[in-house]
């Protein structure tokens, strides 16, 4: 058989992976499994917002690349900082951090996958990076230089496994309590052809949509808060294929109690992530104001309201 093409070409690579998995999954591994999951769904949504495309998925590891390194720079510090968010959430001992390194050099693509020195060195990198931390090549430090809010800690060159030559590496000095570092005004195109699409329908068709989904996130916001699980029914009753069926029926396992169970939050996050609905991302961010989505919240609403205008 003929072997597949091979695909050479000059990328920026993101490599991720989390301080003391095994630990973790150690402990516990059903909650390990869905912090895991929780922490991805916000890494992977910055990614894509940062124009990333992700390749490696196994087991705590991300391999993303970018067109830009730049792009690829601000993705790993809004991961750095949304990680700080999201474990603010969690006990001291079940909070998983990330280690990461960039690197910009030739990719070699093959069957949908990336692999070659350019990735290799992004992974070592990550390696050699402090928990919650980034490191970098002095190829993407020198073209990063005077592009971004952050500065560049020289750790000297190192000996990397496999590869010939020294490598320089420096650590990335950023602040992680700061604002996202993606840039929100960037255009989204897949969203921008999805707006345009929504258009092309009837206004008749739209306007009935808005107002239904309008009533239900109007009543929603009315029982949200409460403890009454009778409230929850009435919701259920009243919007039986609601957006908010799911969380409703976890509150009413839990006894109707609002208490900030990761769970739930993931649930309600899960449910509202994929209307493209500014009124329900805000009802979460209303809900969860220090939630552990709050940051890709924020990105998704700024997106539709300029979509909108």
């Amino acid at each position: 058989m003929e072997a597949p093409p091979l695909e050479r070409k000059l990328a920026a690579i993101l490599a991720a992976d989390v301080e003391g998995y095994s630990r973790l999954m150690n402990i516990d591994e059903e909650q390990t499994l869905a912090t895991l999951t929780s922490h991805r769904t916000i890494i992977d949504g910055l990614i894509e917002k940062a124009h990333g495309q992700i390749f490696g998925t196994a087991g705590d590891s991300v391999l993303a690349e970018f067109p830009s390194i730049v792009h690829a720079f601000n993705s790993a510090v809004a991961i750095q900082q949304a990680m700080v968010r999201a474990n603010a959430e969690l006990p001291e001992d079940r909070r998983m951090n990330f280690r990461i390194g960039i690197n910009v050099g030739d990719v070699l693509v093959k069957n949908g996958d990336i692999f070659g020195d350019g990735v290799n060195i992004a992974a070592r990198l990550e390696g050699l990076s402090d928990v919650g931390g980034i490191c970098v090549t002095r190829g993407v430090r020198d073209h990063l230089r005077d592009r971004v809010d952050a500065t560049f800690e020289d750790l000297g060159e190192h000996n990397i496994k496999n590869i010939a030559r020294p490598l320089r590496v420096f650590r990335v000095i950023f602040d992680p309590d700061g604002d996202p570092a993606i840039d929100l005004a960037a255009p989204d195109v897949e969203r921008t052809v999805q707006s345009s699409f929504v258009e092309q329908s009837s206004s008749e068709e739209r306007d009935s949509d808005d107002l239904g989904d309008g009533v239900e996130v109007v009543f929603w916001k009315s029982v949200q808060e409460s403890d009454d699980p009778a409230e929850y029914s009435l919701y259920l009753q009243r919007f039986p294929d609601g957006q908010f069926v799911e969380l409703a029926n976890a509150r009413l396992d839990s006894g109707g109690t609002a208490a900030r169970d990761p769970d739930i939050e993931l649930a309600f996050w899960e449910t509202v992530r994929e209307t493209d609905n500014a009124d329900m991302l805000e009802a979460y961010l209303a809900k969860y104001p220090n939630g552990q989505f709050r940051d890709l919240a924020n990105i998704m609403i700024t997106d539709l309201r300029g979509n909108a205008e």
